[in-house]
């Protein structure tokens, strides 16, 4: 099992979530971030740090999100790993609720 970032992400792109990972499974795409599914140790550590509410573990992402399972799990390994917060990108279709 494994966390996923869903939609809320989308546009959005806050980093927050990416140092407090212990095993730098997050990725970074041109309009949101990734968890590789097979770095991810579950320790949930990244969910309550995301400003916009876009983690899941994979048993509880909304079904309206579900397709991003196969997302994260087909573009992490095509995207850089990121470690650091970088400033945020809140592009226009940003919608996510910003803490």
């Amino acid at each position: 099992m494994t966390h996923v970032v869903a939609e809320p992400c989308f546009d959005c792109k806050y980093t927050d979530c990416v140092v407090v990972c212990p095993v730098d499974c997050f990725y970074q795409g041109e309009q949101m971030l990734y968890i590789h599914p097979d770095e991810c140790i579950d320790c949930e550590a990244c969910v309550p740090e995301c400003p916009v509410e876009a983690i899941f573990h994979e048993d509880n992402l909304p079904d309206q999100w579900k397709e991003y399972t196969k997302l994260n799990a087909e573009m992490a390994p095509q995207s850089p790993v990121i470690t650091d917060k970088l400033e945020a990108k809140e592009g226009e279709q940003c919608v996510g609720r910003k803490k």
